[in-house]
């Protein structure tokens, strides 16, 4: 070991994090269950596509509902 080495520093939220999960040793993987649950999703491609296609294109002005003026 050197002379000149610093001793290891942690901040205290990773302290918090480190006792947290001690506390709680399943906490990880419920948190992947609801990663997977909300986020980790197959797209399927040819629906997104088919959706683009059918999409209708917006007026500038969505508000005004018809040519009141002309």
């Amino acid at each position: 070991m050197s002379f000149f080495r610093r001793p290891d520093y942690q901040s205290d939220t990773t302290q918090f994090i480190e006792q947290l999960k001690a506390a709680k040793p399943g906490l990880e993987q419920s948190q992947r269950q609801g990663r997977a649950l909300l986020w980790d999703k197959q797209i399927d491609r040819e629906f997104q596509a088919k959706a683009e296609a059918a999409r209708v294109p917006q007026k500038p002005y969505v508000y005004q509902t018809g040519s009141d003026f002309a």
